[in-house]
């Protein structure tokens, strides 16, 4: 049996020509990130801890730095927070979990969301039930007994879907419904209701549009049509009913709110969930401010976004920050504040939700649902003093 040679004491020593210094002007600033060198998991740490000490590569680097310029930026007192909102979050109970308690602490100041969110968060307010099931099942039997599936959530047709629908025809037909306006009114009216409905069967706090109504947060809807919310609106009309939205007044409103934090002398913040229709919608303000009303405008100052989407193929909707600098969506200057973290929104906000509300004190409720009207004004004006 051949003897293993003895390790000689200096090949224990890193060799003298490895330490002769050469010239590598940058090589420090590229190395000066901390050592990846994280403490063994015991089971026993706090999450935050957990997101600091072992998030340390990849979409998981992404994410931990996306908490920290949520929580240390974006939640700054002079700026005003913007979310958006797409794909079926509701369904999964997002709205109760993450998004409620980030509008409570007043850490989102205005949302845009899809219709078919804000439609399916009515059912928890209606206090109609969704429940926890599979994606390993056959749908024709689940149509066979009046059952719906969203994904591996399962809910009842008639005494879900329909029941919301019939709750919501009673709604619309009340006399401040009948005239034209923009989706935030619509949204705060049916909000109204929404905390009567949360009285009423006792649950508070787990609809968004109920307490957006309280909190005075403006909801807006990209496209008004596009969920069973604007199904019934378009069904009112076949009926008679004066119920008309205009997606001018949202296009306006929010585009205000976007100007008006930034001529307070703060600053504008986008928490992207998601991608789609909504992601466009809110980043939209800026190519408004400086492409269409022509005032001088440089973009948003943070841009946070959680998606599974991809620039590639198409599919990331505005795409990535760096791209978004080309339209003027986003402050070139600001690109260090920019992250995309690619993961499952279902995954990765609740992850975000816990770390901000850990680390960070509630912030002041901003109303801005009350101040519209005002920034709008303030917009026309600045609008038509560039245009003498």
């Amino acid at each position: 049996m051949r003897r293993l040679p003895k390790v000689k004491k200096d090949l224990q020593e890193i060799p003298d020509w490895l330490k002769k210094k050469k010239k590598y002007p940058n090589k420090k600033r590229y190395l000066s990130g901390p050592r990846i060198f994280p403490p063994a998991i015991t089971g026993r740490e706090k999450l935050v801890k957990l997101i600091e000490e072992a998030f340390l590569a990849y979409n998981a680097a992404r994410l931990r730095e996306g908490c920290r310029l949520f929580t240390e930026k974006m939640l700054a007192s002079d700026v005003t927070v913007g979310m958006s909102l797409a794909g079926a979050l509701t369904p999964a109970g997002i709205g109760k979990s993450v998004i409620i308690p980030l509008m409570k602490s007043g850490f989102v100041d205005w949302i845009v969301s899809t219709g078919a969110n804000l439609y399916h968060d009515l059912h928890y307010a209606f206090n109609l039930p969704l429940h926890v099931g599979t994606h390993m099942i056959d749908d024709a039997e689940l149509r066979k007994n009046d059952v719906v599936r969203i994904y591996d959530i399962l809910l009842g047709y008639s005494d879900c879907l329909m029941a919301t629908d019939e709750i919501l025809r009673q709604i619309f037909k009340q006399p401040e419904f009948q005239r034209e306006m923009g989706t935030a009114e619509f949204h705060y009216l049916l909000g109204k209701y929404a905390v009567e409905w949360e009285s009423k069967t006792g649950h508070r706090d787990v609809s968004v549009m109920a307490v957006a109504h309280r909190l005075g947060i403006p909801l807006y809807t990209s496209s008004p049509g596009d969920s069973t919310l604007g199904m019934n609106i378009a069904e009112e009309e076949i009926i008679g009913g004066k119920l008309r939205i205009n997606p001018s007044i949202d296009v306006n409103e929010t585009t205000a709110l976007v100007l008006a934090a930034k001529r307070s002398g703060g600053k504008s913040a986008a928490l992207l969930i998601g991608g789609g229709s909504p992601k466009n919608f809110l980043l939209q303000t800026e190519p408004q401010i400086q492409e269409v009303l022509r005032i001088k405008e440089v973009g948003h100052d943070y841009f946070f976004q959680i998606t599974d989407a991809r620039p590639d193929t198409g599919g990331l909707s505005g795409a990535t920050p760096h791209e978004a600098v080309s339209w003027g969506k986003v402050d070139p200057t600001s690109l260090p504040d920019a992250v995309v973290c690619y993961l499952d929104a279902t995954v990765g906000f609740p992850i975000v939700a816990h770390y901000a509300l850990a680390k960070h004190k509630k912030r002041k409720l901003k109303r801005l649902y009350f101040k519209r009207q005002e920034y709008v004004r303030n917009l026309i004006r600045e609008y038509y003093a560039h245009h003498k």
